[in-house]
C-alpha cells in the first residue's frame, strides 16, 4: 500500500510516548497489569469534577433547541464571551468574544494557529524539552522547526534564542507549566523574552508572535498563580484546552485567546476562524461548548496531583536522582542515571516501570516520569526506580 513518502519518515520518528505505550501493552499482557508500573502516558487520571456532571445532567433533562445543529465557526458567542471574562479576570487585559476561538482541543488549536501565520519555509523556534508533536504540527503547516536550548533550570536560554532568531522566524512557541519538566515560566523570564521579540521585530520589520501552549496553566502548585505571556507582549496568541484542568482530554475542547491589543488582530481572528473551518475542524464539539461555558472558574482538585509530586520528587531525591522539582503539569524529568537515556529506560522496564526517554523531547539524558497514576502505580514505581538505583550504586561500587 503506498502511502506518503514524508509520512512515512515521520511514522518512524513517531513520538516515543507512543512506543513506551505499546511496549506497556506488551508488558501486561505477559505480567499481568497489576505488576506493570506504567508512568509513561500523560492521561489525567481523575474524574471530572461534580460541576461537570451535575451540568451535563442539567443539559440532558433541559436541552437547548437547535444544541446540535452548525454554529459560527468560532464557536458559540456565549462561550466566548465566558472565557473571555475568565481571561479578563485573570490578566486585567480587556478581553472579548472577539478575541476568542474555539477548538478541538490545545493541539487542534495550534496546528489553527500556525496555519494562519506560515508561510512554506517560515521558521518556529520551540525550546528543548518540548511537547514531541510540535515539529510535526510545524511540518503540517510548510514551517521550519528551530530548536533552542533551555537553561539548567528548564528556562528559555534568551541568549541562544536571540542567536537562533533569522529573518525567516515566525513563531516561538512556549510551554508553560511545561511538558515534560514541569517547570513555569516566571514573569520576569517572559518579559526579558517579550522584550527580545520586540527588539528582532523592530530590526526586522517582520511580525514574530509568541505562540503559548498552556493547557496545564491551572495545575500549578504551592500557591503559585500562573503567568501569563500577554502583559510582556503584545504579539502573543494562547492556545489551551481543558483536558487537564476539568480531566476531560477525550473531549477534544479548547480555545484559542489573542492578546486583545495585538497589532493586526483583526485580519489574525478571521485568518484563525477561516483555518479552523478549513483543516476540518469546523467548530469545537456543541456539547461541550455548552457546558464549558459554566464551568469557567470551575478544576479538578490540584492538591491531589499536589501531593503525588510531592511524593515521587521526595523519593527519587532520597535516592540521588538529579531533578528539578516541578511547580506545575504532573511530570517530573530527573536526569538519567546512565547517559544513555533509552538503556536506563529499558533496565527500568526490566524491572516493570514504564517511562519516557528524554530525547523523545528533544532531551537526551533525562526521563519522564508521569504521576497522573493510582496510589499502587505510584508506589510500584518508586519501589522500581529505588531498585535500579540502588543496583547501580551497588553495581559502580
Amino acid at each position: 500500500m503506498a502511502i506518503a513518502g514524508k509520512v512515512r519518515r515521520h511514522m518512524k520518528e513517531a513520538s516515543w510516548i507512543r512506543r513506551m505505550f505499546e511496549a506497556g501493552i506488551a508488558l501486561k499482557q505477559q505480567y499481568g497489569p497489576e505488576k506493570v508500573f506504567d508512568l509513561s502516558l500523560g492521561n489525567p487520571i481523575l474524574e471530572p469534577p461534580a460541576r461537570f456532571q451535575e451540568e451535563m445532567e442539567r443539559l440532558a433533562r433541559s436541552p437547548k433547541l437547535g444544541m446540535h445543529r452548525y454554529m459560527p465557526n468560532a464557536g458559540y458567542p456565549e462561550t466566548r464571551e465566558a472565557v473571555a471574562a475568565y481571561i479578563k479576570r485573570e490578566t486585567g487585559l480587556p478581553f472579548t468574544l472577539n478575541e476568542v476561538v474555539m477548538t478541538c482541543g490545545a493541539g487542534g488549536g495550534l496546528n489553527v494557529v500556525l496555519k494562519a501565520i506560515l508561510d512554506p519555509g517560515d521558521e518556529v523556534v520551540v525550546f528543548a524539552p518540548y511537547f514531541p508533536e510540535y515539529p510535526f504540527y510545524i511540518d503540517n503547516h510548510g514551517g521550519t522547526t528551530v530548536t533552542v536550548s533551555t537553561d539548567r533550570a528548564f528556562l528559555p536560554d534568551l541568549a541562544a534564542l536571540e542567536r537562533c532568531l533569522s529573518p525567516r522566524t515566525r513563531a516561538v512557541i512556549i510551554n508553560s507549566p511545561n511538558n515534560p519538566s514541569g517547570v513555569v515560566y516566571p514573569s520576569g523570564h517572559l518579559k526579558e523574552l517579550g522584550g527580545l521579540l520586540e527588539r528582532k521585530m523592530a530590526q526586522s520589520g517582520r511580525t514574530i508572535y509568541l505562540v503559548s501552549d498552556e493547557p496545564y496553566a491551572r495545575l500549578i502548585y504551592d500557591g503559585l498563580k500562573y503567568p501569563y505571556p500577554y502583559p510582556h507582549y503584545r504579539h502573543t496568541i494562547a492556545a489551551t484546552s481543558y483536558s487537564k484542568d476539568l480531566s476531560l482530554a477525550g473531549e477534544r475542547i479548547g480555545y484559542i485567546a489573542v492578546n486583545p491589543e495585538c497589532p493586526g488582530k483583526k485580519e489574525l481572528l478571521d485568518a484563525l476562524v477561516f483555518c479552523n473551518r478549513v483543516l476540518g475542524f469546523v467548530n469545537a464539539p456543541a456539547l461541550m461548548q455548552h457546558l464549558v461555558a459554566r464551568l469557567a472558574d470551575v478544576t479538578v482538585d490540584v492538591g491531589w496531583y499536589q501531593e503525588r509530586r510531592d511524593r515521587l520528587y521526595g523519593a527519587l531525591t532520597e535516592e540521588g536522582y538529579q531533578v528539578i522539582r516541578p511547580q506545575g503539569a504532573f511530570y517530573l524529568f530527573p536526569r538519567s542515571p546512565l547517559e544513555d537515556d533509552v538503556a536506563f529506560v529499558q533496565e527500568l522496564q526490566r524491572n516493570l516501570v514504564l517511562a519516557v526517554p528524554g530525547q523523545g523531547f528533544g532531551t537526551p539524558g533525562y526521563l519522564r516520569l508521569c504521576y497522573s497514576v493510582e496510589d499502587w502505580v505510584l508506589d510500584g514505581a518508586i519501589d522500581g526506580l529505588r531498585k535500579v538505583a540502588r543496583g547501580m550504586a551497588h553495581g559502580s561500587g
